[in-house]
């Protein structure tokens, strides 16, 4: 199949669902309003669309290359790779190991494939070969056992969202996120378990995002906890929401910015946040080639660049336009804290400023696809850092599981 694929719009009784969202397979596929950005495919749509002869989707107008990304190999796992009798895909988040060499990759699926797990594997020459898988790691539950899928579910107990995880390096745990359960009542999370999977603890969250039935205020579903970082001394963690708390303002639009995505300290000692700032996600970069149709920007990955500067992964999609990756550089102590505000408002605080890096439209992909996990590599020959990705594919075929390492060049 082509790089860039078709994508076919069809109709529902209640809304218009995208050809590339992965297909239901069980009743417990979230309907249209829930799949979002998260089950999509780029590409044009058919219906409708083809007597245009659209053959692709097309990105937004590239910025200009900065020179702070140089790629230096692309690759594919095929689709549904089965690895240790698991079904591998939905790859949101991965780190690199250093002691062992490894990139660990989190799988989003909610158990509903296979338990909520992790894979490892080794990606020695980006240039010359795909990742080589190494082995599967269970996340395991409170108390021991599989996580629940969502046709099992257990009362007490969220079913995870699985979306970002990272090594911490001074216990050999793992850190992950979940964007929530909301529908049951159970909010993002941020959870540690041990290198082989056992759950060891989970952390308090500021009370602005626990799910509030009304919808008033409170995460957005499937819009929470899609990002984490952690600082080089590993003694904080910081959490990235997608997008803007309700109360906070609107998600963005084509016309305009969204309202501010709350990144949150935490410290990893106490396991409390300890500091919170404000971003302000673009406007959607791409139009959607038959207006109305579905569209959206938001916070993907965040990483630390030194103790202070951050990377910024904005991940943007239009329906028949394709996807946008944009990567921005913050300073988090150029932005006010926000832990204690209710409600973010124009001029009761300031936002981080924030500083292109990179145009991933700019870096000769073969296509852009549905990017969520960052982390940083081995270092370089030459002393770069080597910067790595890996989209989220959705168990869609329509999609793709693709891997990409660049050589990062930071700023004078």
């Amino acid at each position: 199949m082509p790089g860039d694929v078709n994508c076919l719009i069809t109709r529902t009784s209640t809304a218009a669902r995208l050809c590339g969202v992965r297909a239901p397979t069980h009743p417990l596929v979230s309907p249209p309003s829930v799949l979002r950005r998260r089950l999509l495919a780029g590409g044009a749509g058919l219906l409708g669309l083809g007597s245009l002869g659209l053959a692709g989707c097309r990105s937004a107008t590239p910025a200009p290359d900065t020179g702070r990304l140089q790629r230096l190999g692309e690759a594919r796992w095929t689709h549904r790779r089965s690895i240790e009798n698991t079904t591998a895909g939905g790859l949101s988040g991965i780190d690199y190991d250093p002691i062992k060499g490894e990139y660990l990759l989190l799988s989003d699926d909610r158990s509903d494939l296979s338990p909520v797990r992790c894979y490892t594997a080794r990606w020695p020459q980006p240039a010359d070969a795909a990742p080589e898988p190494t082995g599967v790691v269970q996340l395991q539950r409170p108390g021991g056992g599989p996580w629940p899928g969502r046709r099992h579910a257990v009362d007490g107990l969220p079913v995870p969202d699985p979306e970002t995880l990272r090594l911490r390096p001074s216990t050999g745990t793992l850190v992950w996120t979940s964007e929530g359960d909301l529908a049951r009542g159970f909010g993002p999370a941020l959870y540690e378990s041990a290198r082989d999977g056992r759950f060891l603890r989970e952390f308090t969250l500021p009370a602005m995002f626990a799910p509030d039935p009304a919808q008033r205020r409170g995460p957005r579903d499937n819009q929470t906890l899609e990002g984490l970082a952690l600082t080089p001394d590993d003694r904080s963690a910081w959490l990235a929401m997608e997008n803007t708390l309700v109360q906070d303002g609107p998600v963005p639009t084509t016309t305009a910015p969204g309202g501010p995505c709350r990144f949150t300290q935490v410290d990893l000692a106490t396991g409390r946040a300890v500091r919170q700032i404000a971003y302000v996600p673009d406007a959607i970069p791409l139009r959607p080639l038959v207006p109305g149709t579905y569209a959206d920007n938001g916070v993907s990955e965040v990483l630390m660049l030194d103790t202070h500067r951050m990377l910024v992964l904005e991940r943007a999609y239009a329906t028949g336009a394709g996807n946008s990756l944009r990567l921005y550089e913050i300073d988090t102590r150029a932005a006010d804290d926000v832990l204690a505000i209710d409600v973010l408002a124009p001029g009761n605080h300031r936002p981080a400023a924030k500083t292109l890096a990179a145009d991933f439209a700019t870096l000769g992909l073969s296509r852009l696809d549905n990017t969520e996990g960052m982390c940083w590599g081995p270092s370089l020959p030459d002393g770069r850092r080597l910067l790595v990705v890996v989209s989220d594919d959705n168990f869609n075929p329509l999609q793709v599981t693709q891997f990409a390492a660049f050589a990062y060049t930071d700023r004078p």
